[in-house]
């Protein structure tokens, strides 16, 4: 019938999966893209695309910018803000068993464009710890957590955000060679975690997993000093930072919900 949204094959409403997706590359391009790129990186008709886009305008959560270009909408900030308070909430029992085994400072970020936003956080107990506020952004390429983020993602995605947001050095051993970032995500890749050692604040060392699945653009980390988070500490808090992103995954992959 003409007008209804038509089911997919899953069970899902196809013209609603195409609005995420188109939503999906429209942020992976940076919020502002052509109709044109967005066919390419879709595969859909260009009529199509119009058409989602058309209504996602009306809605607010698209806008069109004088360029006649495309844009992420205003609607979408305070869906992202409530969305990131429930998830900083699901992640607290983690957090706290984080910093129960390690005795420092866990934190949960997400990748944001072409930075890292720390969406919750639980102190370590000593007096001298690391501590981030809730809402910071930070570089993905000198950050735990951002290196390991932009591990799970294409190398031309990650070339495309680093060119847009530069490798500033922040101490003096930060990457900031583009060639030297790709190898030490290739070996992020390997082994399953990333390491920022002195690279974000000077006597600082974090180590970082990727909550797994979806679209992976989530991770626990755990910093605090180096003299405390010394290698071996690194190496125990691996597996155990793992086992607590497979229990977060296991909350945010939407089982046991219905419709």
């Amino acid at each position: 019938m003409t007008g209804v949204a038509q089911p997919d094959r899953s069970g899902g409403v196809q013209s609603l999966d195409r609005a995420f997706a188109l939503l999906e590359h429209m942020a992976d391009a940076g919020g502002d893209v052509a109709l044109s790129e967005l066919a390419v990186r879709s595969g859909l008709p260009l009529p199509t695309i119009h058409r989602i886009i058309r209504t996602l305008v009306t809605s607010g959560y698209v806008r069109q910018l004088p360029s006649r270009r495309y844009g992420l909408g205003p609607r979408l900030i305070g869906l992202g803000e409530a969305a990131s308070r429930m998830l900083g909430e699901w992640a607290r029992p983690q957090l706290a068993q984080l910093v129960d085994q390690a005795g420092e400072t866990a934190n949960l970020a997400i990748l944001d464009g072409d930075a890292v936003v720390y969406v919750a956080q639980v102190p370590s107990r000593h007096s001298m710890r690391m501590f981030t506020e809730v809402g910071r952004r930070v570089p993905v390429h000198c950050t735990g957590v951002g290196k390991v983020l932009l591990a799970q993602l294409p190398p031309a995605q990650v070339h495309a955000i680093v060119v847009r947001a530069g490798m500033p050095a922040q101490t003096p051993h930060t990457i900031t060679d583009p060639d030297r970032l790709a190898r030490e995500l290739e070996r992020i890749r390997h082994q399953g975690y990333a390491v920022d050692d002195a690279e974000q604040e000077m006597g600082v060392r974090c180590v970082a997993v990727a909550v797994p699945g979806g679209r992976s653009t989530t991770a626990l980390s755990v910093s605090g000093p180096e003299t405390r988070v010394t290698w071996a500490v690194v190496e125990r808090m691996v597996p155990l930072l793992q086992q607590a992103a497979a229990a977060l995954a296991g909350q945010l992959d939407g089982r046991g919900v219905t419709a």
